[in-house]
């Protein structure tokens, strides 16, 4: 989820009609942290290259699982976790039709009863912050799988940092010994991490 990412799309023209499904549910229930459109295009890129499984954690109103499953190949199934539960109903909605999205309420840690996956994304909750209670890629990725972690600033320096100190979630992900990970700048106040796990790593 961005801050202020529903708003990004004021001045968005084209979009794919399940994202501008999702949109229309998010404003109408005031929901204002959709994932950004920047986002959107690098996670229907990235769901391009998904073989049978995609997770998502923190559904919001579904945008982000909107630009995953408009991007995701024929046979591809998406599982999305929402905590809320309002929101998990409203995304489950929105997506009425499509048996091969499957939106969970609850804790992001349900996303571990499905996978491993092909292409995980996590949001910049619980499952993103690092340390020992952060997602596990060992276990919630395929070899060669990858992981998306959303909602950063673009690192100016080395060691990044954020509000003045190491920005040790963003280093989490960085030095991961099972991922190779690389930081994309995608707008100038906005950057994703995408991470693929090392073949090697059993």
């Amino acid at each position: 989820m961005s801050l202020a990412g529903t708003a990004a799309y004021a001045t968005e023209v084209q979009y794919p009609p399940l994202v501008r499904r999702a949109l229309a549910v998010a404003r109408a229930h005031g929901f204002v942290h959709s994932c950004r459109p920047e986002q959107g295009r690098l996670l229907y890129t990235l769901a391009g290259g998904a073989d049978r499984l995609i997770g998502e954690t923190g559904t919001g109103c579904g945008v982000g699982l909107a630009w995953l499953a408009e991007g995701a190949g024929p046979g591809v199934r998406l599982v999305s976790v929402e905590r809320d539960a309002a929101r998990a109903r409203l995304a489950a909605e929105v997506f009425a039709g499509r048996p091969e999205v499957e939106v969970l309420h609850g804790d992001w840690r349900r996303i571990g009863e499905r996978g491993p996956y092909d292409l995980l994304v996590l949001d910049g909750g619980g499952a993103a912050e690092g340390g020992d209670g952060a997602a596990d890629p060992t276990r919630l990725l395929v070899p060669g799988g990858r992981v998306v972690v959303d909602d950063f600033t673009p690192a100016t320096g080395w060691p990044p940092r954020y509000g003045g100190e190491v920005d040790r979630p963003r280093m989490h992900w960085l030095r991961h010994p099972a991922l190779d990970t690389v930081e994309l700048p995608l707008a100038g106040d906005l950057a994703a991490l995408v991470g693929v796990r090392r073949r090697d790593q059993d």
